[in-house]
């Protein structure tokens, strides 16, 4: 099995014992790098896919909370190696999928090959890069293809039908559909005609659809749980982190 395809199996085993796939994110390193690997752990317990974001200095498509996490992060020394290094000595103790959220420069400056190559050592089965065009990314996803890891698309509200089936087709691990048009770590809840949005993604995709942006809630993951096979969880998490209070057991409320 190749890695990106240990994504789409795991959230097709939550959706077999009848539960919405569970995809907690958290900004690596943060609140504490001397905590991250027990809370990564604890994290991938309950997680179906755990999403790591890589700190970068201008995270454009997130809000307050992840921009805070993320410049926190990055005061403390968290960097693209330091990640891999922690997940490199975590390997085996990790029960869930990886995926890794980064901006493209940090990738960029890695350099591809050796980020493929160091994400199949590590355990990371795909990528995302949101603010890479899909016209742009045939070098990164070429480099992630040979290693079998996947790049993850993400498709929006404002999203024309031809294109979407376009980023479904080329999407691998899982399809993102975004629920609004804005950035992560609202509080305005869910939109209103987010079923029809979530069915019409659904039905482009033969890959399994996880909604994120905006979901903070058991009854949140629920409602979404009803259109799409999985649902992220970022903003609200990271402020759990924040607080010191105890992660698995946020998320274990949450199903």
């Amino acid at each position: 099995m190749q890695p990106h395809e240990r994504i789409g199996e795991a959230i097709a085993v939550a959706n077999k014992d009848g539960r919405t796939g569970l995809v907690p994110f958290i900004t690596a390193g943060y609140p504490d790098p001397a905590t991250f690997g027990a809370s990564l752990q604890a994290i991938a317990d309950v997680g179906d896919v755990v999403e790591l974001g890589v700190p970068f200095s201008d995270p454009m498509a997130d809000g307050m909370t992840i921009q805070r996490s993320s410049f926190a992060a990055i005061e403390n020394g968290v960097t693209l190696s330091w990640i891999f290094d922690q997940l490199d000595s975590l390997k085996g103790n990790v029960n869930a999928p990886l995926v890794m959220m980064s901006y493209l420069n940090p990738l960029l400056a890695f350099g591809y090959d050796n980020l493929a190559s160091r994400a199949r050592e590590s355990g990371v089965c795909a990528f995302i890069v949101p603010d890479l065009p899909y016209e742009e990314s045939a070098e990164i996803a070429a480099a992630l293809d040979a290693e079998g890891v996947g790049l993850i698309q993400l498709v929006t509200p404002a999203t024309p039908d031809d294109r979407l089936k376009m980023l479904a087709n080329a999407s691998r691990g899982f399809l993102y559909a975004v629920t609004i048009t804005g950035i992560t770590g609202g509080d305005t809840g869910l939109p209103v005609d987010l079923a029809a949005y979530l069915d019409k993604v659904s039905a482009a995709s033969s890959l399994p659809v996880c909604a994120g942006f905006g979901i903070r809630t058991a009854d949140d993951v629920v409602n979404v749980g009803k259109h799409a096979a999985g649902a992220i969880v970022g903003s609200a998490l990271v402020e759990v982190l924040e607080r010191g209070e105890d992660p698995a057991a946020w998320l274990r409320q949450l199903r």
